[in-house]
């Protein structure tokens, strides 16, 4: 069972991702909220999400560190890994153990050690045959996730995956295909406007992500909007 205050935290997450598809979002900002809630209310050290751009190319679009988000690009670059295997099957990867993976997870593997984490667990974002990602739930310690943890993060990546698919009347595809690639060039931005952040601060690339996004937030501002203007200079933070 879950606990009364880890039920209402969840109640409270499905509330607030659900206000912003209904007030409009920003979807960079919109997953960052997903994995940020995942970490908090799940037995987790960390999460990320690939999402794939108009060829089926995946990239990482959120994380809640930098450790995680590494892993996630090993798995690009070898093309192999737990949330890759997700996001081609459209099914649930689950490796309670990563010296359990296959031969050519072996980079994966590799990096996931190197920054701690021994257990993987992958869900898909995917809407009927639709998949158009994958959350990675990354733990420190081996062992399975509870399957209630599974179930609640399944429900909570199908929102956002109807979020990201939302569409109005007969645009559906042009809209679903622009949001991705709008979300995808919003983080290269953020990416950069994290770098500006760190340097000129002197801080981490995660304390420069968590000023950016408070940033905005404080000013009632896009995300990608702030990012861009730290990037082009015409704002300083």
């Amino acid at each position: 069972m879950i606990d009364t205050t880890r039920e209402e935290r969840l109640i409270e997450t499905f509330t607030v991702l659900a206000d912003t598809l209904v007030a409009g979002y920003d979807v960079v900002d919109l997953l960052q909220t997903l994995v940020e809630s995942c970490s908090a209310l799940f037995d987790i050290t960390a999460a990320g999400i690939l999402l794939s751009d108009t060829r089926g190319d995946l990239e990482v679009v959120a994380s809640t560190s930098e450790a995680s988000r590494l892993v996630e690009m090993m798995q690009l670059s070898a093309q192999a890994g737990p949330c890759v295997e997700c996001f081609t099957t459209g099914t649930v990867v689950s490796l309670p153990d990563i010296d359990d993976g296959p031969a050519s997870w072996a980079p994966f593997r590799e990096s996931a050690r190197e920054q701690g984490f021994a257990s993987v667990f992958a869900i898909p974002l995917r809407l009927r045959e639709t998949t158009i990602g994958a959350l990675n739930l990354l733990r420190s310690a081996r062992g399975e996730l509870r399957h209630e943890d599974v179930r609640a993060a399944q429900a909570l990546a199908n929102v956002a995956t109807i979020g990201i698919l939302h569409e109005r009347a007969v645009t559906e595809n042009r809209t679903v295909r622009d949001q991705l690639t709008s979300a995808l060039k919003s983080r290269v931005v953020i990416e950069q406007a994290k770098g500006v952040l760190s340097h000129t601060h002197g801080i981490s690339m995660e304390e420069a992500f968590v000023l950016l996004r408070t940033y905005a937030r404080n000013n009632g501002r896009m995300l990608s909007e702030v990012a861009e203007r730290l990037v082009d200079r015409t704002l300083r933070i």
